[in-house]
């Protein structure tokens, strides 16, 4: 994969008129919300073609917004959030070296084989964890999906580093164990 995509971005300046950088820094200074919105743009605008310009796309993506970037940019205004997020990381990131965090623009994906847990800070004091958990019933503090809907099977809103306990370990580790 890695050999067919270094002869696409050898190939863009003769197929679509511009360098990867040229076309990065057009990207960057359009800065779209969306990967769709960016495609759809150099399609329209420049006749990029669908493969190009997804590939364009995602690669300037990933340098413009690296995980720290994009982690620091969720928690903007939720700064109290933080140490929550960072002992939720600290925690999966115990349970094994097959963990795989990965920022998103609003959530963080937490990823064995598939994604078990997924961090997104909900309002100024609250972060919602969401999980896929199988035959694990409803209660109180594990509710169900809410706002996740299909990507995630429960839902546990924390608001205090507290609430981060063995109960709550437990199912977290139980995901793991299922996302195999």
């Amino acid at each position: 994969m890695e050999k067919a995509l270094q002869t696409m971005i050898n190939n863009m300046p003769e197929k679509t008129g511009k360098s990867l950088e040229q076309w990065k820094k057009i990207l960057k200074a359009k800065a779209f919300e969306k990967h769709s919105e960016g495609v759809k743009f150099l399609k329209a605008e420049h006749g990029v073609s669908h493969g190009f310009a997804n590939t364009i796309v995602t690669l300037s993506k990933e340098e413009n917004n690296s995980s720290d970037d994009l982690v620091h940019n969720q928690y903007k205004g939720k700064e109290q959030l933080l140490p929550l997020y960072k002992q939720l990381i600290s925690y999966v990131q115990s349970l094994g070296q097959d963990v795989t965090i990965t920022p998103k623009k609003t959530s963080v994906s937490v990823i064995r084989k598939r994604q078990f847990i997924l961090i997104k800070p909900a309002t100024k004091t609250r972060i919602d964890l969401g999980f896929k958990l199988k035959n694990t019933a409803v209660t109180e503090r594990l509710e169900n999906s809410g706002p996740f809907g299909t990507m995630c099977t429960h839902r546990v809103k924390l608001s205090d580093i507290k609430e981060i306990d063995k109960e709550l370990k437990n199912w977290i580790k139980e995901a793991y164990d299922q996302s195999v």
